[in-house]
């Protein structure tokens, strides 16, 4: 397998043979670059060519001496040029077997969350898809990837159903049927009114059946590719599959590979041999699968940061059609990537008034840091639902046309719990509610878990004066008002690629919605903590009871902002913020 990242430079010259059936271009200075991740099959070179995400890449950083590459990939601590990795040869001599393993898997994990994305979004343009071709016929190749043997059991499975039908019919025919030769020669019959009867007839014997047995190993191994990847794989046998525990065994203490080769020489037929090869194959992961090589083969996405932010969206936001219109398809022409509805950071309790987080995906390589449009981007897209939300709850329908004021009146209805600033007579103050933002991006972790539990998601760390702290963003025209519309945070945090990549691609609903609130809980705790890191808080209470609604008016720049209510008590206890100022580190 031929491994090429995507979007490094390469010579053209070291990649002219392995790209060329994706007619990639040189630049001036003779350097090509792929924008795809996924596969193909190149029949020049009779091999697969993998393209791997660059989020696997790490840039070389200033400090760095010269040896080091301008982009590495990292292997037990090494810093590795891809270009050393290209093909086989240099991928047994620069990577360790663990790594190499990765590889193998990732693919299978990638394929998956392409045919994902392709099945929910079929008129998408970033997928470039082409089938498979069918096995037996032409040349043989090295099927050294574990995704084409996988593929090609997945084909045969669904074009070979009369073969499985036809040979079970067979191996059961006459099992029940008396065989009355035999019978009559070693049994004696009882006669009643001039009949015999035979009490204990023959009938024919149930042998050991190799054809069977195949079935059963082929059959679990779908089982075993449905559980593990989450693919789809219809499996019509009635046989008692290997269990969970003893197809470990054959995997792990090689127990397949043994088995399969001590039922070598008992087949005869052609599919029958076919489907041996297939499943020594996959136990194997180097043997010879004999496939059609005159046609290409590939599944490629063209600017994988589009499925990358489908894969975010699917495991954190909330689903295009709960979103009010205007909002992720703003009307300035701007799209936000994630917005979900969750519970305001100011209530407790009780309190349970909601509103929108922002999200936008990063799809970069690691290290990579924000740039100064993104942040300003993210701001403008809060503003926007600021406003939209101030709009929703105006008296100035008579300015609207009828379309208008009918799209607003069901808006009002469908989202009236969800108000930034209190309606007239029910907040104290103008304050406005915080609208969390947040980026996403994503890094591989170390040793190259797909789960890594609590670290599957963390704080994007940067360095600032000397010191490390979580990277933050807030923007502000009053330096002692949390609440002014003006007033915008803004959090970075990354998630494990693989563990996303993953829990994408096998499509279990219920361990996304795991995810999902578990995600929307920590983006909750973590962006109250960075305010409270940055501003000061009071708690106030009033001194008789009631609230002295005129005090509140005649200190207004003594409690300037927003003052909520997060308690049960909301008669005699209110907590606000007063003197607010900023902590900046």
């Amino acid at each position: 397998m031929r491994i090429i990242f995507e979007e490094h430079q390469y010579q053209a010259s070291d990649v002219q043979d392995v790209l060329a059936d994706i007619c990639a271009l040189q630049d001036v200075e003779k350097m090509v670059s792929v924008n795809y991740v996924g596969y193909f099959y190149n029949s020049r070179l009779n091999d697969c060519v993998f393209i791997l995400p660059k989020v696997l890449l790490t840039d070389k950083k200033a400090d760095e001496d010269e040896s080091v590459p301008e982009e590495y990939i990292l292997d037990e601590g090494r810093k590795i040029d891809p270009v050393a990795i290209m093909h086989p040869d240099g991928q047994k001599e620069n990577l360790s077997k663990e790594y190499r393993k990765f590889i193998y898997e990732f693919s299978i994990w990638i394929y998956r969350a392409l045919c994902v994305y392709r099945k929910s979004a079929p008129d998408s343009k970033a997928i470039y898809y082409k089938q498979l071709p069918q096995e037996g016929r032409g040349k043989k190749h090295q099927a050294n990837t574990l995704l084409d043997i996988i593929l090609s059991m997945i084909r045969f499975n669904r074009e070979n159903q009369n073969f499985f039908l036809f040979t079970i019919k067979n191996i059961h025919a006459g099992i029940n049927k008396i065989n009355w030769t035999r019978t009559i020669a070693t049994s004696q019959a009882l006669m009643q009114n001039d009949s015999p009867i035979y009490l204990q007839p023959t009938n024919k014997k149930r042998k050991i059946n190799f054809d069977e047995e195949l079935f059963i190993i082929f059959f679990s191994i779908l089982r075993y590719l449905n559980d593990t990847y989450g693919f789809k794989i219809p499996i019509n046998c009635n046989y008692e599959l290997l269990s969970k525990n003893v197809f470990e065994q054959y995997i792990n203490a090689n127990r397949g590979k043994k088995r399969l080769l001590s039922l070598k020489y008992k087949y005869f037929s052609d599919k029958a041999l076919q489907l041996w090869d297939l499943c020594y194959a996959f136990f194997d992961q180097s043997h010879q699968l004999s496939i059609n090589t005159d046609q290409k083969e590939y599944l490629l996405a063209k600017n994988f940061n589009i499925v990358f932010e489908a894969i975010i969206d699917d495991l954190i936001g909330d689903p295009r059609e709960q979103i009010p219109t205007g909002l992720k398809d703003q009307y300035d022409g701007k799209r936000v990537d994630h917005m979900y509805r969750d519970v305001a950071l100011t209530a407790e309790g009780e309190n349970n008034n909601q509103i929108y987080y922002i999200g936008d995906s990063k799809y970069y390589k690691l290290g990579h840091d924000l740039g100064r449009e993104s942040v300003y981007k993210q701001y403008t897209y809060a503003r926007n639902v600021i406003q939209w939300n101030i709009n929703l709850f105006l008296d100035d329908d008579n300015d609207l046309d009828s379309n208008e004021r009918k799209e607003r009146n069901e808006d009002r209805q469908k989202y009236k719990d969800i108000r930034l600033r209190g309606s007239k007579g029910e907040d104290l103050t103008e304050g406005y509610n915080i609208l969390p933002n947040f980026f996403i991006s994503a890094f591989v972790d170390n040793d190259r878990k797909y789960d890594a539990g609590d670290n599957n998601m963390k704080n994007h760390i940067v360095e600032r004066n000397g010191e490390k702290v979580h990277n933050t963003y807030i923007s502000y025209q009053f330096a002692n008002r949390l609440f002014d519309r003006d007033t915008l945070v803004l959090s970075h945090y990354d998630v494990n690629f693989l563990y996303v990549v993953y829990l994408y691609a096998r499509g279990r609903n219920g361990e996304k919605l795991w995810w999902k609130n578990k995600v929307r809980e920590t983006f909750r705790k973590e962006i109250r903590r960075v305010i409270e890191n940055k501003f000061s808080f009071r708690a106030m209470a009033p001194r008789n009871s009631g609230v002295d609604k005129e005090y509140i008016k005649s200190h207004f720049q003594d409690v300037i902002g927003k003052i909520y209510t997060p308690y049960d008590n909301k008669e005699y206890l209110f907590a606000g913020f007063g003197q607010i100022r900023p902590r900046w580190q």
